[in-house]
């Protein structure tokens, strides 16, 4: 802790505040601590039951998946204050764990937001990498009726699996692009040049480009 403390950058925290994360330590240095502690799940349990952000940051690098139960990382995910550990425990530890897809059915159904956001992260994934057995075209229905008036971390979830099935599945990609263009969520999210729009249409038609501009040969733009 009293390392962590020491990284504490005043500029870091003013950009990362902006975004929702009470912290101000560099990430790049944080995975640097994290590469040289190597998994330790006891000390990884420490650090998050400080309840600093820094240190369940580096408790997320450091923990090992799969030794979590499922109570444990609902617990987890209702404790997630922040975006940057919401999104991190989601992605290092949930995806990797046993019970991933038992919490992925029980948080979409959540009345919690910040649950539900995690529910819809994890659906997100399957849509890209597992879809057999996931009802796309329920979940555009779900998406067009709730996305437009949902919580801003709920919001954001449902839009980045909207794009997915846009992106993923042509034959619901007319639909998918049609829900995002009337719904118009993060339409004017402000985003840096070189980067992509996290609005749905924009993103969709970008990923599906590139993708034919690969498949023909041609350098893709970064």
């Amino acid at each position: 802790m009293a390392e962590l403390a020491e990284l504490e950058d005043p500029k870091a925290r003013e950009v990362n505040e902006k975004h929702g994360d009470d912290h101000g330590v560099n990430l790049g240095k944080l995975r640097a601590i994290a590469k040289r502690l190597k998994t330790q799940q006891d000390l990884a349990h420490r650090l998050w039951g400080t309840g600093d952000t820094a240190a369940r940051l580096l408790a997320l690098l450091i923990c090992r998946p799969k030794a979590f139960e499922r109570d444990e990382l609902d617990v987890m995910v209702r404790e997630a204050r922040t975006p940057k550990v919401h999104d991190w425990l989601v992605n290092y530890v949930v995806k990797k764990n046993r019970h991933a897809e038992e919490l992925r059915l029980a948080w979409s159904a959540d009345p919690d937001p910040v649950a539900a956001s995690a529910g819809w992260a994890l659906t997100t994934e399957r849509v890209a990498k597992k879809p057999e057995g996931l009802d796309l075209a329920g979940l555009l229905d779900v998406i067009e009726a709730e996305m437009k008036d949902a919580p801003y971390r709920l919001q954001w979830a449902m839009n980045n699996c909207l794009a997915q099935i846009g992106i993923e599945h042509a034959e619901h990609r007319a639909r998918a692009l049609d829900i995002g263009e009337r719904l118009e969520v993060l339409k004017d999210y402000p985003t840096s040049p070189g980067c992509t729009s996290p609005f749905a249409p924009i993103w969709i038609t970008e990923m599906v480009r590139r993708r034919h501009d690969e498949r023909d040969g041609a350098p893709a733009a970064r």
